[in-house]
């Protein structure tokens, strides 16, 4: 050790010894401290070593080489009847012992997901968590990967996990049916909409608020409606929009004055009425006088004259391939204390992907409003399948999106965008507009996010896009794609751990998306027997 100095050349500091071997291995304990052997002393340098002899070993065996022999005692180098040594040092001393030891990157709480191959330890995740300790600035989060990789199996393991914590969850738009066995496992009827189904859901529906409406005084009323009006406004105009007519802030004002007017807030807010697109196309097509001189129109003709393209853009919802799905009331009540609901799109697939992209912006429009009414504390992981349809109605589309992210802390809710590649994002308008602006922005307000397997071309898109390093990009390519379940998961900044999910016999069952490719028809609860999958979840607040 070289001699230390003071900076201003005064007396020399005194020399600090460092330990030698012997007092080192002199720190061997058993349990109760007591040394296991006593410390050597070294040596004087300047005494005469004997002749024929070096310096004495401090490193001398206690046990004979094959060990004691006698019955019990094994045949170890090192006595096996004593118990387990307790060695004493600092960390600089032992520091570079066990290099390959890792600690585990997340808290062990929430769900237990699957593990983490690097350190072996369990993996858990929980968003609203990871927010509180300061992990991660919000609990977003996006899944990418290609098909057959696992990302409806991990979606699903997380929400059925996540159960027993009290966290509800709500697919919003199931375009393929894939969460449906999910649902029919825990005895709960998913909500079908499309050819064949008799299900009608009321876009414009007040949902609770309509049955909390009388408990609440003005202020709160007068809060909550202007909320819920603002939200069908812009569900109104994301709609017109998706028919090709953009809307100016005139129509959004004369659209916000008719829901005001239908749903009986200009009567006095004593009970709220429940209105349907038909009802507000009729007022735009024949408004009375109170309207048009309300919205500042000089005649009657020249209110029917401005509104007439967006009054025909909602027509084509009433008589389009979505006629009788969102202009109707709604015929079903939802269970929203279950632990989790789902609306099955499946059946609209051969009304095109416009039918799917609007029914995923009702939905997406009308999930939020019931979800908004939540309980205090109640957290909600809402699932956005294939969010990009969606996001390809329009401009509106993409900033009703942003504006879920980025309220979703004070929402309490767990926003979980599903999609396969970042370039899905910037389909949704011509290269650099701002919707594909807006969207490729979306990525920045999940913090974490989970990538499995991917191509290499896409493993390029999503280092591009994510800041990944090449090992992590490495795993993406690789690792990710020798099996399903496997996932680089990284929030924000952190590196990213390598996952793998693992699930149960029964999860395999139930989340297996191959079923159909292999004519296994058997739908839940239809089977019987032991064959049936049965999960039991108590969800707890």
């Amino acid at each position: 050790m070289s001699r230390l100095f003071s900076p201003f050349g005064a007396s020399r500091r005194r020399r600090i010894e460092p330990r030698s071997t012997g007092e080192l291995l002199s720190q061997f304990t058993d349990l109760d401290g007591i040394p296991t052997n006593t410390p050597v002393p070294e040596p004087d340098p300047t005494d005469e070593a004997p002749r024929g002899r070096g310096r004495q070993r401090v490193n001398q065996s206690t046990a004979p080489r094959q060990g004691p022999r006698e019955p019990g005692r094994g045949w170890a180098a090192v006595d096996a009847a004593r118990r387990a040594p307790v060695y004493k040092a600092t960390t600089a001393e032992v520091g570079g012992l066990f290099p390959l030891l890792a600690s585990n990157g997340v808290p062990a709480i929430g769900a237990r997901l699957g593990y983490d191959t690097q350190s072996g330890g369990a993996f858990y995740v929980h968003p609203t968590e990871w927010v509180l300790r300061g992990m991660v600035t919000n609990p977003n989060l996006v899944v990418f990967g290609e098909p057959g990789r696992g990302k409806s199996s991990t979606v699903v393991a997380l929400m059925l996990r996540m159960m027993l914590f009290g966290v509800r969850s709500l697919i919003s738009g199931d375009v393929k049916g894939e969460y449906t066995p999910l649902l029919r496992s825990l005895g709960i009827t998913p909500i079908a909409l499309g050819r064949g189904s008799p299900h009608r859901l009321n876009a414009l529906d007040l949902g609770p608020l309509r049955a909390r409406w009388s408990t609440w005084g003005a202020e709160r009323q007068n809060e909550e409606l202007t909320g819920i009006l603002a939200r069908w406004t812009r569900l109104l105009t994301a709609l017109a929009e998706a028919q090709g007519y953009p809307p100016t802030v005139t129509d959004e004002l004369v659209i916000s004055t008719v829901l005001r007017r239908l749903v009986g807030a200009a009567d006095g807010y004593s009970e709220l009425r429940p209105i349907t697109i038909p009802q507000v196309v009729a007022q735009l097509a024949d408004p009375d006088d109170d309207l048009w001189q309300a919205t500042r129109f000089a005649s009657h003709r020249q209110f029917v004259d401005h509104t007439r393209q967006i009054t025909d853009a909602l027509s084509n919802l009433v008589v389009g391939p979505l006629s009788g799905l969102f202009d109707e009331p709604t015929n079903f009540d939802l269970d929203w204390d279950a632990p989790v609901q789902s609306m099955d799109l499946s059946l609209l697939r051969s009304r095109g992907d416009q039918a799917i992209a609007v029914a995923l912006t009702c939905l997406g429009s009308w999930s939020s409003m019931i979800t908004d009414l939540q309980d205090d504390g109640d957290v909600r992981i809402v699932v956005r399948d294939e969010v990009w349809r969606q996001m390809r109605l329009g401009l509106r589309a993409v900033q009703a999106v942003d504006s879920d992210l980025r309220l979703s802390r004070a929402e309490r809710k767990i926003q979980l965008l599903v999609m396969h590649k970042p370039s899905d994002l910037l389909s949704v308008g011509a290269a650099g507009s701002q919707e594909v602006s807006i969207a490729k922005d979306l990525l920045a307000l999940c913090s974490s996010r989970i990538l499995l397997g991917q191509s290499t071309r896409v493993g390029d898109e999503l280092a591009e896009e994510l800041g990944l390093s090449e090992r992590e990009q490495a795993v993406i390519t690789g690792w990710a794609m020798e099996g399903p379940g496997r996932a680089l998961w990284k929030m924000e900044n952190a590196p990213g751990m390598k996952i793998q999910t693992v699930l149960s016999a029964t999860e395999r069952a139930i989340f297996d998306t191959n079923a159909g490719l292999r004519g296994d028809r058997r739908k839940f609860p239809q089977t019987h027997g032991a064959e049936k999958p049965n999960l039991r979840v108590v969800a707890t607040s």
